[in-house]
């Protein structure tokens, strides 16, 4: 039986004397999507930081890809972190900033070859952005920089994908659109994907396991299965409304009077 790709267990992290993240427990395995949803200030990206090891933990164990964090070669994650941007004037094209994930693979001063283009070209028609290959990024929606972004990560081959908020500003319809290229993506390269999120509603319909977060992990399990109201309130705060987005899945969000 093969490792998870990634496995936390009785995680703990503090910054200074104050601890964030106590009891963390969480299991993802090769091709697995896996969404963690919380409120701002849970934890959520703390948690990823330490995943991806940019932060340390005073306590626990966390095995990336069977190592510890920081002795995983970078090639392996591809990450967007939140409000990925571009220099306004700078004039690069949608296929060029794509081709800047190949560059940990050949080395910065190498040129690309023929092989590199291909494997950015083959990224963007995954994201569904290869018709706008030519176009300046910049002229680009906010959801279509996104789907480049992810494009250039993927263009590192990697084994895990991990997603800061990746639909934060994007309506409803554009949310759905953008998690089905996820689960494209996933079926096509077998990658893991992590993704964090503040809402269940959507999300859930298109992941195979949630984990809610704050401060600590109140549910880790298989997306469809109603999450229990008494959780939520513990994730959310009290002042819930449970939404059903399909008959499938079951969501919430603050009230207004929150």
């Amino acid at each position: 039986m093969s490792l998870p790709y990634i496995f936390i267990e009785d995680l703990e992290v503090k910054y200074g004397n104050k601890v964030v993240l106590e009891d963390i427990f969480l299991k993802v395995e090769k091709g697995e999507i896996v969404s963690i949803v919380g409120p701002n200030g849970g934890g959520k990206t703390t948690l990823l930081k330490v995943i991806l090891g940019l932060k340390d933990y005073s306590k626990g164990t966390i095995k990336v890809l069977g190592k510890n964090p920081k002795e995983v070669d970078k090639k392996e994650i591809g990450y967007l972190p939140q409000r990925e941007e571009t220099a306004k004037n700078f004039p690069i094209s949608v296929f060029e900033t794509v081709l800047m994930g190949r560059y940990p693979k050949i080395g910065l001063f190498r040129k690309p070859g023929e092989k590199d283009k291909e494997i950015a070209l083959e990224s963007l028609k995954l994201v569904k952005m290869d018709h706008l290959k030519d176009e300046n990024i910049n002229k680009l929606s906010g959801g279509q920089r996104q789907r480049v972004f992810i494009a250039r990560a993927l263009a590192m081959e990697p084994k895990i994908l991990i997603l800061d908020e990746p639909s934060t500003g994007l309506d409803i319809v554009a949310q759905e659109d953008f998690y089905k290229i996820l689960v494209e993506i996933r079926n096509k390269k077998e990658m893991s994907i992590i993704m964090v999120s503040h809402d269940i509603g959507v999300v859930s319909t298109f992941v195979d396991k949630i984990a809610c977060l704050n401060k600590t992990i109140h549910y880790h399990g298989k997306s469809g299965t109603p999450i229990p109201k008494d959780v939520l309130e513990k994730v959310f705060g009290s002042n819930i409304q449970i939404l059903v987005h399909d008959p499938h899945c079951k969501g919430c969000h603050r009230g207004e009077h929150d």
